[in-house]
């Protein structure tokens, strides 16, 4: 057997057990990238090091530190309430809050898991006291939280937008955002149909609809320092263009000597998980590249002989998966497995790029995702065996048709 066909199966091996047996895949990634690296490719302990992402490590702890700080001394509560206060009880609002809130999140840095473990606790208690269905409000969540998961300065963004980079191909980092806030929000706007957010205008107006506790809506000095850093992380990153990660970092450490005492968990709420698994995905994907796996794979894609065709298909592998496993993980190592199919020139390289992300990142309301499993989780006064059915039937929907959705409006057209 090929040294290739040996790392593909060793990739396929750990999304297997990363999925059936809950064992965090960048363990198994980083495991994988030692032994098929040295038994199967030959390479040093060089050549394996050299694919850890340090740049994405950065920027993975600063930002989740920074959330974490910012959860702890309640500017992410203040900023939830308050966008909620704004709506004057409009019940019909309050999903698109939901939306907005989640998608402002992640478009400024937060990873997309921590949005929705923020957002979703809320949004679901809002739904039971006011009868809002949970599935609409869960998806309005996730899928707000997906919507602005790929600003040129939120992890999502970073990640695709690096890899591209990486592998000298053209890329549009604005594109990407605005396609995937693009088709989260019509699907969003589905959703809200057919799930019954019309209704809500029905019911008019409510008083209370937020939680109004005079802790959580009072503007203090960690809180106001807090929003002044994540304008700062704004700015920085946007006008300056200085690198995300080390912002945040920073932005983090002034927070933590300013107020020590409310800062002194947040290094154990960063998401070491995550961080583990993107890290060790990246890595065995440099080991892929080492190898040769990339060119080949890529040239086998190629070899189908139809370029939409062969697009499509890496649509529904990124689609089909990441329902079950890690979508950052997987863009991770779909996308370089794209470049000599892309490099033909024969389709837009942007559209499949931002087609492969979009893929990818839909497919995260499934109950077996991250985004999904919280969703489910906090779902407030349902039989939670039925809600994981009705939230399994949604999820399984979007797999079939966000992929096409996905290529049709991105691939076909031939961006790029």
């Amino acid at each position: 057997m090929s040294p290739e066909l040996i790392s593909i199966y060793a990739l396929v091996a750990c999304f297997v057990l990363a999925t059936t047996m809950s064992v965090n895949m960048g363990v198994l990634s980083f495991a994988a990238a030692f032994a098929v690296g040295k038994l199967a490719g030959g390479l040093s302990d060089d050549d394996i090091f050299a694919g850890f992402p340090g740049d994405i490590f950065v920027v993975l702890v600063g930002v989740t530190y920074l959330f974490a700080i910012a959860r702890a001394n309640g500017t992410t509560d203040w900023l939830v309430h308050w966008a909620v206060r704004l709506v004057g009880g409009r019940l019909v609002v309050i999903p698109w809050v939901m939306f907005g809130i989640a998608a402002l999140l992640t478009a400024i840095g937060a990873v997309s898991p921590a949005a929705c473990a923020i957002i979703a606790p809320i949004a679901l208690n809002l739904a039971a006291r006011h009868g809002i269905n949970p599935l609409l409000m869960g998806a309005m969540v996730v899928h707000g939280a997906q919507a602005g998961g790929f600003s040129p300065i939120s992890v999502y963004g970073v990640i695709v937008n690096g890899v591209v980079a990486d592998n000298a191909l053209p890329g549009s980092p604005l594109v990407l955002f605005l396609g995937s806030f693009a088709l989260n929000l019509v699907i969003a706007g589905v959703v809200f149909v057919v799930f019954g957010g019309l209704r809500t205008a029905r019911a008019g107006v409510e008083q209370d609809a937020a939680v109004d506790e005079p802790e959580v809506l009072r503007l203090d000095r960690d809180r106001v320092l807090t929003l002044l850093g994540l304008a700062a992380l704004v700015v920085c990153t946007l006008v300056f263009e200085l690198d995300a990660g080390l912002v945040a970092m920073t932005v983090a450490v002034v927070l933590t000597v300013l107020s020590p005492k409310v800062a002194a968990n947040a290094p154990a709420e960063v998401t070491w998980p995550t961080v583990l698994l993107i890290c060790g995905v990246l890595t065995y994907v440099g080991v892929l590249q080492e190898m040769g796996t990339i060119d080949y794979v890529g040239h086998a894609v190629a070899g189908v002989g139809l370029p939409l065709l062969a697009a499509l298909l890496l649509c529904y592998i990124g689609g089909v998966v990441s329902a079950f496993a890690s979508s950052v993980g997987l863009m991770g190592a779909l996308i370089p497995l794209a470049v000599p199919f892309l490099a033909t020139g024969t389709i837009g390289p942007i559209g499949v790029v931002t087609a492969l992300a979009v893929s990818a990142t839909l497919v995260d309301v499934s109950p077996f995702s991250t985004n999904g499993a919280i969703v489910l989780a906090n779902a407030k006064g349902v039989d939670r065996e039925v809600f994981f059915r009705r939230l399994m039937v949604y999820g399984g929907v979007v797999v079939a048709v966000g992929p096409l959705l996905a290529w049709l409006v991105f691939v076909v057209p031939g961006l790029g």
